[in-house]
């Protein structure tokens, strides 16, 4: 019998990966493949390099994949619409028959202040991300079902605990994990997983928003420090998106079979499993609450020393672009 390390643990299976032209979505296409999966490569975008007969991204992906002696097929549908979900689902039905994995990865940034934010920074945020997300397991979930099989993993981030200048992305992978949840418990009786990650890894898509990010928003993160990014902005992301792959991939495999429904963190060396959202205190009076009941009781007993962490000094300070703006009616 084969050693484990030298077996395909994903051989005969079919994967679709969005967002898979660069970064996480890249190696978790690559590592799928080394695994024995056949892979639909999903992604939008053509590098820009001014050259004639430019390449989608997803098609480089595709061929890295086949060079080395695995199955791929490019698609370059985008995730923001149900056609364009639907399309990718067909084109793996087309290419090999079946499907078997959904890894959501697709994403964007369109970062701004919530008082000056458009609506079509909301909107293309949300498209991509959350409806992104939803619209392939809409597609995808059926065949799942029927076969009585199936795996998600849908990417969330750390920026749904609270990102400041992020309100659009925040919402969506927040969203996302509540759609993970949802998902595991309506499909999990038809052999259906889907569970989540909050992964941290230095890609292309950060290092430009890192570069672009404005003055009054750099003087913002300072001041709000280690509560920059929900209660967890102090730690640094020391990964890149090679270290993302391999959990996501091993929880498409047999090894996580009995995992549904939940969520896990991973960066550089570490993996982690987030708690699922609880009540953690609670009171109870007889007839239910009135606002003086609520001064006498509540404010000792439920909120106790809870302190507005983000009121911070200098943040009104940090430029007149980061002052919010009247809109003129």
């Amino acid at each position: 019998m084969a050693d484990q390390t030298e077996r395909k643990r994903l051989a005969g299976k079919v994967a679709i990966v969005t967002g898979a032209g660069r970064g996480i979505g890249r190696c978790e296409a690559l590592q799928l493949a080394a695994e024995g999966a056949k892979v639909v490569v999903n992604d939008v975008f053509i590098e820009n390099r001014g050259e004639p007969n430019e390449v989608a991204i997803a098609a480089s992906v595709a061929d890295e994949i086949r060079a080395a002696g695995g199955e791929a097929a490019a698609n370059l549908d985008s995730v923001a619409s149900m056609t364009g979900a639907e399309r990718i689902v067909n084109h793996a039905l087309r290419e090999f028959g079946r499907v078997d994995i959904l890894i959501n990865n697709a994403g964007n940034h369109r970062p701004g202040f919530t008082y000056e934010m458009n609506e079509y920074d909301w909107d293309r945020v949300i498209q991509t991300h959350l409806k992104g997300t939803f619209a392939l397991i809409r597609f995808a979930s059926p065949l799942f079902c029927r076969q009585g099989a199936g795996v998600v993993v849908n990417t969330g981030s750390e920026s749904g605990l609270g990102h400041p200048t992020m309100a659009n992305y925040s919402a969506a992978k927040e969203g996302i994990l509540g759609l993970t949840r949802s998902v595991a418990r309506e499909m999990g009786r038809f052999g259906v997983r889907c569970n989540a990650i909050r992964p941290r890894a230095v890609t292309h898509s950060v290092e430009i928003f890192t570069k672009t990010t404005s003055a009054p928003t750099q003087a913002l993160e300072r001041a709000l420090g280690r509560f920059w990014l929900g209660d967890r902005g102090h730690i640094p992301s020391n990964g890149g998106p090679e270290h993302v792959a391999p959990l996501v991939v091993w929880l498409c495999t047999d090894a996580a079979k009995n995992v549904n429904g939940r969520t896990f963190y991973v960066c550089g060396d570490e993996v982690g499993l987030f708690s699922e959202p609880e009540v953690i205190c609670s009171l109870s009076r007889a007839g239910g609450w009135t606002l003086d009941s609520l001064d006498s009781y509540a404010r000792e007993r439920l909120i106790g020393d809870l302190t507005n962490d983000f009121l911070l000094e200098g943040i009104l300070n940090c430029g007149n672009s980061s002052q919010p703006k009247l809109s003129s009616t």
